[in-house]
């Protein structure tokens, strides 16, 4: 039993047919991940931007409560502003962003830190922070803001 030249046509053009369809769901599939990826990088950038934003707000609150009056320390107002931070750390917390360990006498680190003084005269041969000037943060691990931080050797 032959096979006639139309039935050898149209099995070609059916396998023809075929592969063009499988191309294009690949081409789709990869289509839809793509832009799954870019919609992701739009939000974390979103997010990234907002958190920037948010930072000097932070930081304001944070040097207001570092200079409360002694007479205010048990005052319900201040008390209450001082929880506050509280609720944003949470609230930055929930968006991916953390604080960069700064502690004095931890090790420097260039890629976390940046180091805006450094003790001349201090010897030793490990650079550690002295003091954390301006606190550095984080968004899904990628450095946002670097800890501006004062320098020393021990």
């Amino acid at each position: 039993m032959t096979k006639s030249k139309k039935q050898d046509d149209l099995e070609q053009q059916i396998a023809e047919l075929t592969l063009d369809l499988q191309r294009t769901r690949a081409d789709f599939e990869n289509y839809r991940k793509r832009m799954e990826q870019e919609k992701e990088m739009a939000r974390g950038s979103g997010r990234a931007s907002a958190v920037m934003k948010l930072l000097p707000v932070v930081d304001n609150i944070e040097r207001a409560i570092a200079h409360l009056p002694k007479d205010l320390e048990e005052n319900a107002w201040a008390n209450s502003v001082v929880n506050l931070t509280k609720g944003l750390d949470k609230s930055l917390s929930d968006m991916g962003v953390e604080r960069i360990d700064a502690k004095i006498g931890s090790a420097f680190n260039p890629d976390l830190h940046d180091a805006v003084q450094f003790d001349e005269e201090a010897e030793g041969e490990h650079e550690v922070i002295a003091d954390e000037l301006q606190p550095g943060y984080k968004v899904d691990g990628i450095v946002m803001r670097p800890s501006m931080v004062k320098v020393t050797r021990q």
